[in-house]
């Protein structure tokens, strides 16, 4: 993820990305959930989540690559399913 897609974050969005750091924090407060191709239970994206008490679905290993910015995905972090709407 670079700086600018950074600045065209919005809140509410889903964070989609090949993983977390630090740095990715403050657009996990603003995001809806977090996706990610990488990562486990102890992972960054997995630790932040649970703390934000948003859903998140980690090692998807393809995310970054099928999913497009501007499409609308529905996320069930219970059942690990993200699935395109449109």
């Amino acid at each position: 993820m670079s700086e600018n897609d950074f600045n065209k974050f919005k809140s509410g969005d889903i964070l989609v990305t090949s993983m977390t750091r630090p740095e990715f924090v403050t657009l996990m407060k603003m995001a809806k959930a977090v996706i990610t191709d990488e990562g486990g239970i102890t992972c960054h994206a997995a630790i932040v989540s649970r703390e934000l008490g948003l859903p998140c679905i980690i090692g998807t290993e393809m995310a970054t690559r099928l999913l497009k910015d501007g499409d609308i995905v529905e996320v069930d972090a219970d059942k690990g399913i993200v699935k395109l709407v449109k």
